[in-house]
């Protein structure tokens, strides 16, 4: 049986909330009931989810490239409701793009030795693509779940699927899980 681990990515206030600081659009509202689907199904199974929360300092430099947003501690780095975490699903605080850069994710991953990655989240031509790179690049197998990602460009989007699709050779799928 193939091991198999969830990421959620981002899916926080201050992206997923119209009120919320960098609001994705409504395509990041609107993929809430697949992610949440996809969480039911592994919990379901017994198989490891991670949540990836951006995470910055106060005067982060990303923020002279984008509006101030998530900010470590505030009401903005809060998952969303619907995607709650239980008790033991850990959260990786993160402060760069990549889910796997300067933070705790290699580790959790070491220790799950999944033989796929599914990852799932906001914004999918920033945060998913640089994970899903990171990804490919440790050797893990990565499935994106297009319809459980999304982006507030909608060319963005379908261009950085096409990448992770064509350069990373990941797994795009736009429906039931493989």
């Amino acid at each position: 049986m193939t091991k198999q681990c969830l990421l959620i990515a981002d899916m926080i206030f201050d992206f997923v909330d119209p009120a919320g600081a960098l609001y994705c659009g409504i395509d990041a509202e609107r993929i809430v009931p697949r992610v949440r689907e996809l969480l039911d199904e592994f919990r379901a199974e017994g198989s490891p989810v991670i949540y990836l929360v951006d995470n910055h300092d106060p005067d982060d430099r990303e923020f002279k490239l984008y509006p101030r947003h998530a900010v470590a501690g505030s009401p903005g780095t809060r998952i969303i409701e619907p995607l709650a975490p239980r008790p033991g699903e850990p959260i990786v605080a993160k402060k760069f793009f990549s889910g796997m850069r300067a933070s705790t994710l290699a580790d959790l991953l070491r220790a799950a030795k999944p033989d796929k990655v599914h990852l799932t989240g906001v914004c999918t031509s920033i945060c998913i693509m640089e994970t899903a790179s990171d990804l490919v690049e440790s050797d893990y197998k990565v499935v994106v779940h297009a319809d459980a990602v999304a982006d507030f460009d909608p060319e963005m989007h379908r261009c950085a699927l096409e990448r992770m699709k064509r350069v990373l050779q990941v797994d795009v799928l736009s429906g039931a899980r493989v």
